[in-house]
């Protein structure tokens, strides 16, 4: 830790910095600085941080360094605490400033949130306290930063790491639209929740934010579905020594393999209560205790967590703990379903009929428009994963260069006339919005009928229930509406 009469630099170096953005100590005990920095460090890991004890010094040094916080004495010589709150919120009104006092008055107390503190703590009688407002002035201005960066991305409708998400094969606008927002939340040391169904690509997403997020540790994925309440423990938090029966030597938890990178806790929706609390613990605090241990731990991870259930209604239900369930969802994504990014569907098989033919060391087959019209009309309730395993199967059915609808064998056994398990109704309106006319929604079933037949007009009529002619001539009205 560097220090001086007047200023110094951050205190560490390198990926390891908490918060991204630095922290500022204005006080001109020096001595004040050094305990406040390592309580700091030591009980929330938090070690960006610069100090000041020169309070002329102080506007520079904002200048200089990407502070967004400033933890600031009122009672210093040459310039007062008061009246630099009043010059960074001028100049600064990005910068939350926090006040120390030595001194517990109640109108200074409350003259200083007037003028636009964060929040006021006396010096030796509010540490706990002091901890806690610290924390949650970060988590404000994290989420400020996320906020204005989410904010870009929508207005620009731009990537900047698209590589981050290559793996995850999409051309759909909903999919562009989850990869800007997790782009969004990336840096963000708060937890991340990624709801979706079954085999829409929760994983593939949790590995794109981890590499996006720059943190030096490795994804660390474990499925917590089915653990007891003393597996859990045992394999997040670890073990020392002769901790129980059979325990002849200390064991890591995952929680400690995932030092400084994420843990990404799979199925999280089938938590037991138990576990709950512990994790709730682990969030709340940062910090856990390895069975047999008398001190705690700190965790250096980022937690990622992945349910296909609904946490919101288990919660209601009294299923999900209701604090743990808001700890979790400070950042949520939704994965949308197959069904609702239906251009994907030809990418997507594609690249698996690719993958199959060069595993068994065969030429990809040419598939017939009567085959696109089966697969854009399934409604893939097991997504990604099914539509991979579809066209493996289907490959090696297929045996004259051609795939045809018979080789989808899956699809005929599960029903492709069946809807989604979720949809109510065929068509949906949302209640806000005009309801489409009958002429409009003459040309909207015609053109879903299209895309979903690989615009083969024989088929189409088919899934509209009339002839090729009377397709034919609808389609000649749509686009020459005069002549009608």
């Amino acid at each position: 830790m560097q220090n001086s009469a007047t200023a110094s630099s951050a205190v560490t170096s390198g990926a390891g910095l908490y918060p991204h953005f630095g922290i500022l100590l204005v006080d001109d005990e020096v001595s004040y600085q050094r305990s406040l920095a390592l309580l700091l460090e030591r009980k929330a890991g938090i070690n960006h941080l610069y100090f000041c004890s020169d309070s002329l010094r102080v506007m520079d040094m904002l200048a200089e360094h990407p502070i967004r916080i400033v933890l600031l004495d009122l009672n210093m010589p040459r310039k007062s605490g008061g009246q630099l709150l009043h010059d960074i919120n001028e100049a600064y009104p990005d910068v939350v400033t926090v006040i120390i006092s030595g001194l517990n008055q109640v109108e200074t107390a409350v003259d200083c949130l007037r003028q636009g503190a964060f929040d006021f703590f006396v010096k030796t009688t509010e540490t706990d306290r002091l901890l806690e407002g610290i924390k949650r002035a970060i988590e404000v201005q994290e989420i400020k930063s996320e906020n204005q960066a989410l904010r870009q991305r929508v207005l620009s409708r731009r990537l900047d790491s698209p590589e981050s998400f290559a793996r995850i094969l999409t051309q759909s606008r909903k999919m562009a639209s989850v990869f800007q927002y997790l782009e969004s939340v990336a840096g963000s040391t708060q937890p991340l929740m990624i709801c979706g169904e079954s085999g829409t690509g929760k994983e593939l997403i949790a590995q794109a934010v981890h590499d996006l997020s720059g943190r030096p540790g490795k994804l660390v994925t474990v499925n917590v579905a089915g653990l007891d309440d003393h597996i859990f423990n045992d394999t997040l938090f670890g073990h020392r020594k002769g901790a129980f029966t059979g325990a002849d030597s200390e064991r890591r938890g995952l929680v400690e393999t995932a030092a400084g990178g994420t843990l990404f806790l799979d199925e999280i929706g089938d938590l037991s209560p138990g576990s709950q609390v512990k994790l709730l613990r682990l969030l709340q605090e940062g910090e856990y205790y390895p069975m047999g241990a008398d001190r705690p731990e700190r965790s250096q991870a980022r937690i990622f967590v992945a349910t296909h259930q609904n946490l919101d209604a288990l919660q209601k239900e009294g299923r999900f703990r209701r604090d743990l369930y808001y700890r979790l969802c400070t950042h949520q994504v939704q994965i949308p379903p197959l069904r609702a990014r239906r251009e994907d569907i030809r990418l997507l098989f594609s690249h698996f009929l690719e993958q199959a033919a060069a595993d068994v060391g065969r030429e990809v087959p040419e598939l017939t428009s009567e085959t696109w019209a089966q697969l854009q009309s399934y409604h893939f309730p097991g997504n990604v994963r099914e539509l991979r395993a579809i066209a493996f199967d289907a490959l090696s059915r297929s045996d004259n260069g051609e795939l045809a609808p018979e080789h989808l064998s899956l699809i005929s056994d599960a029903g492709a006339d069946e809807p989604a398990a979720s949809d109510q109704s065929l068509v949906q309106f949302p209640l806000d919005r005009r309801l489409p006319s009958l002429a409009e929604m003459d040309e909207i079933l015609i053109e879903e009928a299209l895309f979903r037949a690989d615009y083969n007009q024989s088929i189409a009529a088919q899934f509209l229930g009339i002839s090729q002619p009377a397709l034919s001539k609808r389609l000649k009205r749509m686009r020459n509406p005069e002549q009608s």
